[in-house]
Formats: C-alpha cells, structure tokens, sequence
C-alpha cells in the first residue's frame, strides 16, 4: 500500500469524533417537560427541585459531563493512544517522520493540540475563577489544555471523544465561560475536511502501523463502521454550525422504521433529503435561556421533552450510534442525565461589568433606554426589574444599582415571525420524522414544525453578538435599523482585546477603519447575500416603519446601555 494511503488511514481516527449536535433540544423523569408547561418567573436553574446540598453536586458533576462527554456507547470513540502515537511521539523512524509529513501537508496540524483547535474548542483557563466563570477542570483524566475532549474506557481501552462544551464554551476577553456560544466552532468542517479519508481506512493496516492492541483496533472498527451511518454538511462559514443537517442527512443513510435501524444499501445511496441542498445552518445556542423555556431551539420546534436528552439523542444519531444500544444506556443512567441537566440549567450569563467597570454605562441613559425598551421590545423579549428602580437604589454601588433583579419573560416561549432568514426553521420540516422514533416517543420529544424563530429572553444579550440565529447582523446597532441600511458584509473575530475586539457603544463587531487587521482574512467574511445568510427581518413594526428607522441614533445608544446591564 503506498505510504500515502497509510498516512490517510491513520489520519482517520482523528475524524471519526468530530460530529455532534450544537443547538440544545429535552426524557421523561422527575423534572416536567411536558408540552405546554408553564414556565415560573425567574426561570427553572434547579428542575429537579433538588435539595442545596444536592443540587450544587448535580451542577458540579454536571459540569463535567459537559466537558467529558459521558456517552459510553456513543457511535464514535476512536482509540487515544493511537493517536499520541502518530502525532505526539518523539521517534527517529524515517518512514512514521515520512507519514507524519504528509499528515501535516494534508490537514495543516501537526500535534493534537493544533488539530483540537481546529475543531474549535476554547482554552482551559489559566486561572481558576468562581461563580459563573467557573469551569471545574477534571481530575481524574490527564487531558489537552483544552474544553471539550475526554477519554472513555470501552472495550478494554481507552477511546476519545468531544462532547457539548466544544459548542457551548467560549473564550470572552480572557475568561472562558462555559455555556456560552463558541464563536468559531470548527468540528463539522474538520468532520467534512476529513471523512473524505474514509475510503483509505483500512484496520489491518491501522493495527500494523499502530501497533494497536486487539482493543483498540476494535475501537477503530467500530468507529470506521458506525461513519458509513453518518452524513455531514460543510457550514456556510465558520461560526455556523450545521448539526441539524448532520442528523436528518444521517436518517437518510437509515430504515425508515421505528428504531432507524441501519442499513447497508442506504449507507451507500441514502434517500434524498432537501437539507442536501438546502443549508439550515445556525449558530449554537446559549444555555443561559433554557431556564426561561418550554420550547427549544431557535425556531422552538422541539415542544416537549428533556433538552439536553433529546440532544443527545440527536447527537448520537450524527454518530452513527445502534437507537437499541443507545436507549439501553440512557435507559440506565438517569442519574447522568439529571447531572447535565441540572449543570446546563444552572448557567448563568456573563455580565458586562466582569469585564468594564460600571462607569461606563451611563445609568441616565439607561434608564432612557429601559423606557424605550418597555415601550417597544417587552411584547417578545419580556421585562426586567432593575435595581435602580428600587427604593433606596441610590445607596447602592455603582455595580449593584445596575443589576437585573426579576426576570420577567413569557410563562409559553413564544414564536413569532419578524421577517428574518427562513432557511434555518424550515429545515426543521426534515426532522418531523424522529417523531416516528420509539426512543423519541418513550422520552417524550417531540417536533413541531413553526413559523419564525423564538424571541429570546435578553439576559446576557450584549455577550450574544453577532446577531440573529445566523450571525447575520454585527451589532446592536445595525439590529435596531432598518434592514435594508443594516451592512451587507462584515469582518469577524476572536473577542480577545475588548479595546481591539468589541465596539462597546454599538455592542458588537467592529467596523470600518476599526476592524483589526488580523481578521481580514476569506474566512473572516461574512457576506449576507448568500443564500441562508440573509439579514433581513426584525425591522419593519419593530424598529422601522416603511423603512425608517423609528429610533433615533442617540435613542438608539440608549437602548444599548439599557440591554448592557441585563
């Protein structure tokens, strides 16, 4: 076999783990996830009704369920140690020096820790923070620098996967926050980038190069087997995810029956499917919301139902995983699943004045900006009882008078259509079919297709940029004008230097002669004209009026100080 297929058939184990589901989903247990549920005011962080006690060791735990993925059946754990091997170990053999040079000319990597920051994921940070910056690093694993990878014993070895915080954690002007939109994740394009490899795995010669023990090439196995199940979609641009394509393209490599039971014929031919053609990409989404929730995703179309179960359902099924094996695992981890859970709905977001003293914020302006606000945005977005309208406010710090006190959104999450980018909620109309699922319908879940998107709740909004479910939009200010004057095309970027980084008045990227340098690169561009992409919507009734803007410049800086401080 010429040495570059062997190259590419042990480059393959590093791509058979990059695929899951970003936007989170909900298993019928203690918690209420029926359709319908009202949700209280001030949310739902504890759902289980825990014990304090209890409850922080289920957020704890939890925690680090979502950066070890705890899925021990999951359809894709490639063997670790094959990989160090390849990438990370010191060695004078010409021929593995050889195959590591063409590894590297193929993918541009050349240990882990470069291909794990090209799948995305953030940094562990440096130094231990607390409260909602508090990202409990695993001890029982010695791992990379890095959220997201964990190890998991199977077989009599030792297998490797990503899991939620590669989508879900993000780094914000030095602090990493967990739950938060990872601005630039990049596993569905090094999935795609790299499950082109496919045809050149071959496991006898992954055992022979590798060395591998008879665990770890059944690993390899079973991994090479379970991607034939799995269809993946490039997204339109990084920062956009494309998980919901990846699980319907994925159905489609299945029997249409109860358990989408697998199917040789059509792991070669799949079933069409619009989703081929039609892109229905988004961002991932915050988990600070989901506590305001009774419907989730973007669109609101998964009614009912665990969240976090029904994403890993989903997920799994983006790994090629056996439904029956699946729902035997979930089946007897429940207490897992609760763990998550409780962590996911436990977050909180960050707040402007972690990273900007509270001077900046202009409380006069911000309180124009909260009557505005009242006046134009609380019909979709709910309201927020502020400190500063307390009795007595005026004794407080400059930081606590600025704090939300009540969170006040709808008791039904409600959708609406506003005109934006419907590419996104209709392909919502390809995943009807997991309703037919046994497992989906055991747990609950269930899809019901919308019109429009969820207005979210705006807890956290200024850390939210860019904007829309498709990032479409770079700032506060350009989604509170007029789409047709809102800029067609902009540069984005790591948010590093909140001097360099962020526009702090428009709260959002920056633009013009401000735009740094290092981001104007071609995967930098965002260019609303392409199909999928657009910026329209959330304008006319909203902000405009037959095209005019309804707020004027200064109103409209007001109102961005006022959703500063939520």
């Amino acid at each position: 076999m010429p040495i570059c297929k062997i190259a590419l058939a042990s480059a393959l184990i590093l791509t058979v783990f990059l695929s899951f589901h970003s936007e989170t989903a909900e298993a019928s247990d203690s918690a209420n996830w029926d359709e319908g549920f009202e949700v209280p005011i001030n949310g739902r962080n504890n759902p289980y009704n825990l014990a304090p006690e209890e409850y922080q060791a289920f957020v704890n735990q939890g925690k680090i369920h979502t950066q070890i993925y705890p899925v021990s059946v999951s359809g894709l754990i490639p063997p670790y140690d094959p990989v160090l091997r390849f990438l990370d170990t010191e060695t004078d053999n010409p021929l593995l020096i050889a195959l590591r040079k063409i590894f590297t000319a193929t993918t541009g990597k050349t240990n882990l820790d470069d291909i794990l920051g090209w799948v995305g994921l953030a940094k562990y940070p440096a130094i231990t923070d607390s409260g909602v910056y508090q990202v409990p690093r695993p001890t029982t694993q010695k791992l990379p620098s890095r959220l997201g990878f964990g190890l998991i014993e199977k077989d009599g070895t030792t297998g490797f996967s990503i899991s939620c915080a590669a989508c879900h954690a993000g780094s914000l002007f030095g602090k990493t926050v967990l739950g938060m939109t990872n601005r630039f994740p990049g596993a569905n394009h090094a999935f795609v980038s790299l499950k082109g490899l496919a045809p050149y795995a071959d496991s006898t010669i992954f055992k022979i190069f590798n060395t591998a023990t008879p665990g770890e090439n059944r690993l390899f196995e079973r991994a090479i087997k379970n991607l034939k199940a799995v269809a993946v979609r490039d997204p339109l641009l990084p920062g956009l995810d494309t998980s919901l394509s990846q699980v319907s393209l994925s159905l489609a490599k299945r029997n249409p029956d109860s358990w989408a039971s697998k199917n040789d014929f059509l792991e070669a031919h799949p079933r069409y499917d619009r989703l081929q053609d039609v892109p229905a990409d988004s961002k991932p989404a915050v988990w600070w919301n989901l506590k305001y929730k009774n419907r989730w995703l973007s669109d609101g179309s998964i009614v009912s139902g665990n969240p976090v179960f029904t994403n890993i359902l989903w997920n799994e099924i983006g790994r090629g995983v056996d439904l029956h094996e699946l729902d035997q695992w979930l089946s007897s981890n429940s207490k897992i699943i609760e763990e998550l859970t409780t962590a996911v709905f436990s977050i909180e977001a960050p707040k402007y004045t972690d990273f900007f003293p509270a001077e900046k914020i202009n409380l006069e302006a911000a309180k124009r900006g909260e009557v505005l606000f009242n006046q134009s945005c609380t019909q979709c977005h709910g309201q927020y009882q502020k400190a500063w309208s307390q009795p007595g406010s005026e004794s407080l710090s400059a930081k606590d008078r600025l704090q939300t006190l009540q969170v006040n959104y709808k008791r039904h999450t409600p959708v609406f259509d506003v005109g934006t980018d419907r590419f996104r909620s209709q392909g919502m109309a390809s995943l009807v079919a997991l309703n037919k699922l046994e497992i989906s319908q055991r747990n609950q879940t269930l899809v019901k297709t919308q019109v429009g998107y969820v207005p979210p709740p705006l807890v956290g909004i200024w850390a939210r940029w860019p904007y829309l479910h498709n990032n479409s939009v770079p700032d506060l200010c350009s989604l509170l004008t007029s789409a047709r004057n809102r800029p067609v095309t902009y540069y984005a970027g790591e948010a590093v230097n909140p001097n360099s980084d962020f526009d702090s008045q428009c709260n959002g990227y920056p633009k013009g002669a401000k735009i740094p340098s290092a981001w104007k690169t071609e995967n930098r561009f965002y260019d609303t004209r392409r199909k999928g992409l657009g910026n329209a919507g959330h304008d006319e009734g909203i902000v405009s009026r037959n095209g005019v803007d309804i707020f004027s410049q200064e109103q409209k800086l007001d109102l961005i100080q006022f959703l500063q401080t939520l």
